[in-house]
């Protein structure tokens, strides 16, 4: 992959507020620089930025239908009524209704002699596929629920909604994802993305959405919030996992959930450390998306979400262990059969001569495991990068799948413009999933194709190292290093920063490492100061930076503890042969 390498420059103005920080915070150039590139331009911005507050979440009843919700939640909980809390089997959903459902029980406890009825619902991907089912509204009417909380999902269930209602069954929606023409006839449709919607902060998570109407109810009732802070540690794992910016409102709540799950973490979820081998490790943004988050979705993907909510509401720890391990088998399985599907998606690609021309990748085979069709569309987007859709066969002659895109382009309004042949679809700029008659595939896969080739600019079908700044060895110090860490966590929106030094030359040690000696183990200085790094695929510059040429390396910087002490290092990013000055 050739990355394109994008540095920032600061305006005047960027550099005038950049020495006042300075000046004002006494910190490096460089850590102000930071923060100015964030977007801050103020002392108290910055300590704001880098110190979290729960005092600086919106007011929840900004949010359109906001009062509804409340109060019909609040009618079933003092009639007596039962409720059924409905949601998707990623780790949105399922952290959505965890969240819901332990908020819910906890109001419970403490009502006597006032009691109501809980029970949850998680679809089965492969008989009812994503959103509300009328098998699930069915299943609600055979409980006896009167009212039904969906979660990460509902925003386009008109039909399934107006079934609900046929049944006497209202429902309230809490929603993240893009609305359609027409919203459905629910007692509230909490989605901040609707038209007429002002709440302030638009990128919550599903879970994030149902966060807020536990804080409405809290706050309408005057209970303490002290008792939804710990339910922040599942928000944070929606949070990483959705890949929602983590900027605003999603930052506090990600940065209180984080220290929950530090600081103590439900049963369920320390049962998944360990089974992941973290449980010892400080748990951050990157342990939530590449160790957590792939095992809870697992759970849906190759067998049932529900496995996953039962692991996070428990709080028997033999119960959770037995879980953790299931759900650790269902994750090697995963693992498994999306490498086999990406191989053989590769080698589809690879055996149609007009591939090469195109500007969007669609394929589709009969027998891949719909569990792991968005995993496999991530992975052809990281080795072609072009907009690509991922199907496979489900019923009746429909084929459903994902969609993944690359930086800048809106997925979502392409696939939109087929919508004529889809029989489904949903989802955001970045990530969406769709379906449709086999027999339109043909003609789909060519609009798709055309609306991608008009719209998608050049610069955005090769990947971008945005890089906030050049940095020397010697700025590089503990004191930078801790603003950096005050700047999680990073995601979408607050990327962790990324940064660049020039005509870096072999210290003392540089070598190709690994089992097949394949990554690269650097160890280089600029003549006044050295540092080592690693940079994993990339043996191939060992010689060349052995035999004394100097190098342009891109780099995130993290600590390496080895024998107990700890340095900073490099992990590279790019590394490249040194530009002429």
């Amino acid at each position: 992959m050739t990355y394109q390498w994008n540095i920032r420059h600061l305006t005047a103005v960027e550099q005038e507020t950049q020495q006042q920080l300075e000046r004002e915070l006494n910190i490096s150039s460089a850590a102000a620089r930071m923060l100015v590139v964030r977007g801050i331009q103020t002392a108290d911005e910055a300590r704001a930025f880098v110190r979290p507050s729960l005092d600086n979440l919106h007011d929840p009843f900004l949010m359109k239908d906001m009062d509804k919700a409340v109060e019909r939640l609040h009618q079933a909980i003092t009639q007596g009524e039962k409720i059924l809390i409905y949601g998707d089997y990623d780790v949105d959903g399922t952290t959505a209704v965890a969240l819901m459902y332990r908020f819910l029980q906890d109001l419970a406890s403490n009502l006597s002699p006032l009691t109501f009825n809980l029970d949850y619902y998680i679809p089965d991907r492969y008989t009812e596929g994503y959103g509300v089912s009328q098998q699930g509204i069915d299943y609600a009417a055979a409980q006896g629920c009167t009212l039904i909380i969906t979660l990460d999902c509902g925003i386009k269930a008109v039909e399934k909604v107006a079934y609900a209602n046929s049944k006497g069954i209202d429902v309230i929606v809490c929603d993240h994802h893009t609305p359609g023409d027409e919203l459905p006839d629910a007692v509230a449709v909490l989605n901040m993305k609707r038209h007429d919607c002002s709440y302030p902060y638009k990128d919550l998570s599903g879970c994030g959405v149902g966060f807020k109407l536990a804080q409405a109810y809290t706050q309408q009732y005057g209970l303490p919030f002290d008792n939804l802070v710990p339910l922040l540690q599942l928000l944070a794992m929606s949070i990483a996992s959705d890949i929602v910016p983590i900027t605003g409102e999603n930052r506090i709540l990600a940065h209180f959930g984080i220290q929950q799950l530090n600081k103590a973490p439900f049963t369920g979820l320390s049962a998944i450390m360990q089974v992941s081998g973290i449980e010892a490790k400080k748990i951050t943004i990157n342990e939530l998306v590449y160790k957590i988050g792939p095992r809870i979705n697992a759970c849906g993907r190759m067998k049932s979400g529900r496995a996953a909510v039962e692991l996070l509401l428990t709080d028997d720890p033999v119960f959770a262990r037995q879980q953790a391990e299931e759900v650790n088998q269902h994750n090697d399985d995963r693992r498994d059969c999306d490498t086999e599907t990406t191989k053989e998606a590769l080698q589809q690609l690879q055996d149609e001569p007009a591939f090469a021309n195109r500007r969007s990748t669609v394929v589709y085979a009969p027998h891949w495991h719909k569990g792991v069709v968005g995993i496999v569309a991530s992975r052809l987007t990281e080795t072609y990068y072009r907009p690509t859709i991922v199907l496979t066969a489900g019923e009746d002659g429909i084929i459903s799948g994902s969609a993944r895109s690359v930086g800048g382009f809106d997925i979502y309004s392409a696939i939109d413009s087929c919508s004529d042949l889809l029989t489904n679809f949903g989802g955001h700029k970045y990530a969406a999933g769709l379906s449709m008659h086999i027999d339109d595939l043909p003609e789909f896969r060519q609009r798709f194709e055309a609306y991608v080739a008009a719209h998608i600019q050049p610069n955005q079908l090769q990947p971008t190292l945005d890089i906030e700044a050049e940095l020397q060895l010697g700025d590089i110090t503990k004191q930078f290093y801790n603003v950096l860490r005050h700047l999680e966590p990073f995601g979408p929106g607050n990327p962790r920063p990324l940064f660049v030094s020039r005509r870096l030359i072999n210290h003392r040690d540089t070598r190709a490492v690994g089992k097949e000696r394949e990554h690269l183990r650097l160890d280089v200085t600029d003549r006044m100061n050295a540092i080592t790094g690693i940079a994993f695929g990339r043996a191939d510059m060992a010689e060349y930076i052995q035999n004394g040429n100097a190098v342009d390396i891109c780099y995130e910087l993290n600590e390496n503890t080895f024998n107990h002490y700890t340095t900073i290092q490099m992990m590279v990013q790019d590394i490249v042969a040194a530009v002429e000055s």
